[in-house]
């Protein structure tokens, strides 16, 4: 065999075996980072106790439950503002409670920054009026601070191992 033939056979045995190293490298990373990335436990929880535990922490932040039952002809003390911002947040946008960046951007969403809002996709919940508008208009009335204080709390009390997060402070009263 010539000594050209030789080199040329020499050289793709050495890209077949660094081809061969990278794919198993590749591989190993896969579940190396599987391993690492483990998805957070999921949590049961009712979007009216969720709401309970922020009103306690902030107990300032509008409660926007001045809206009638279709069922009951009267008004629905526990569909509160922020049992709508979580239902939305989960059921409507399906996006995950442990992540602060999720929150913000559902937060963007009232604020009209980030994805459209409907009344369409915004749920009634049973109320006799649809509150879409009015939800949108107390979250654009918030200062910036306050913002970043409820999307906090939300975030804590999703991510808290124990019941209850920490009590942040902020004053939510009208200016």
């Amino acid at each position: 065999m010539s000594p050209s033939l030789k080199r040329y056979r020499l050289l793709g045995m050495q890209v077949t075996t660094l081809f061969s190293l990278l794919i198993l490298l590749g591989v190993a990373l896969q579940s190396f980072q599987s391993a690492l990335a483990q998805p957070a436990p999921i949590r049961r929880f009712s979007p009216s106790a969720i709401s309970a535990q922020i009103y306690q922490q902030l107990p300032d932040f509008p409660l926007e439950n001045k809206y009638i039952s279709s069922e009951t002809g009267s008004v629905d003390p526990d569909n509160t503002l922020v049992s709508r911002f979580v239902r939305y947040h989960v059921y409507i946008q399906n996006r995950p409670t442990n992540f602060r960046l999720d929150w913000k951007l559902t937060l963007a969403n009232y604020l009209g920054a980030f994805e459209r809002m409907s009344s369409e996709r915004y749920a009634d919940y049973g109320l006799r009026e649809n509150p879409l508008n009015n939800d949108i208009a107390v979250i654009e009335a918030l200062s910036p601070e306050q913002r970043n204080t409820f999307v906090n709390t939300l975030y804590e009390t999703f991510t808290a191992p124990t019941e209850e997060a920490e009590p942040a402070a902020e004053d939510f009263s009208a200016p």
